[in-house]
């Protein structure tokens, strides 16, 4: 029973170096990084979010470039076969 608890006293203390190291790296990385550039950051990746939601929904076909012109394709042909002439010339 003595060699199991000093087996796990072991263990937690050598997995406590391992986050105090881990943390201190992450401490280290970001020890330049001042409001304005994580304000920049933020914005970036606002901007990639937006072009990443685009790009997907040009692929399921929400915004698809081909389906707006196919569809004002067809109100312009509608449209042109529901005009009558009136029967008067016009110009020339």
């Amino acid at each position: 029973m003595l060699y199991i608890t000093l087996f796990f006293a072991v263990l937690s203390f050598f997995l406590g170096l391992y986050a105090l190291g881990r943390v201190a790296k992450v401490t280290n990385a970001t020890h330049d990084l001042d409001w304005d550039s994580i304000a920049n950051l933020t914005g970036e990746v606002g901007t990639i979010k937006n072009t990443i939601q685009t790009l997907n929904n040009r692929i399921n076909g929400m915004h698809s470039p081909k389906l707006q012109e196919q569809e004002l394709l067809a109100q312009l042909l509608q449209n042109q076969q529901n005009a009558k002439p009136n029967g008067k010339m016009v110009g020339g």
